[in-house]
């Protein structure tokens, strides 16, 4: 099957540890079209805390999807690119999404 790259958006997430497991997790910037709620599956090196530490922003493509109709959450390639952001750049990127939004 092919992949839709019609589907996928540049989305920007951090890494937060999980208030449960304290492991770290990803989750949607807030700013987006996305609730800071959502699960977010993408590749396991970006919430490895020897690579990168708690707080760390990305840049990812990713796509809505929920599954066989579970619950809805992000879904990024293992393979695709990420960038990681710095405050400034994740703060330019949400200005420039919400301008795009009006």
């Amino acid at each position: 099957m092919a992949r839709e790259a019609w589907a996928y958006r540049e989305v920007a997430v951090e890494s937060v540890p999980d208030p449960r497991s304290g492991r770290l997790r990803i989750r949607p910037l807030p700013g987006q079209a996305y609730a800071v709620s959502l699960r977010v599956q993408c590749a396991r090196a970006l919430s490895d805390p020897a690579q990168y530490p708690a707080g760390t922003r990305f840049l990812i493509s990713a796509k809505l999807t929920d599954r066989q109709g579970g619950e809805p959450f992000l879904y990024a390639w293992h393979g695709d690119p990420v960038r990681v952001l710095s405050k400034k750049e994740a703060a330019v990127f949400l200005e420039q999404y919400r301008r795009l939004r009006l």
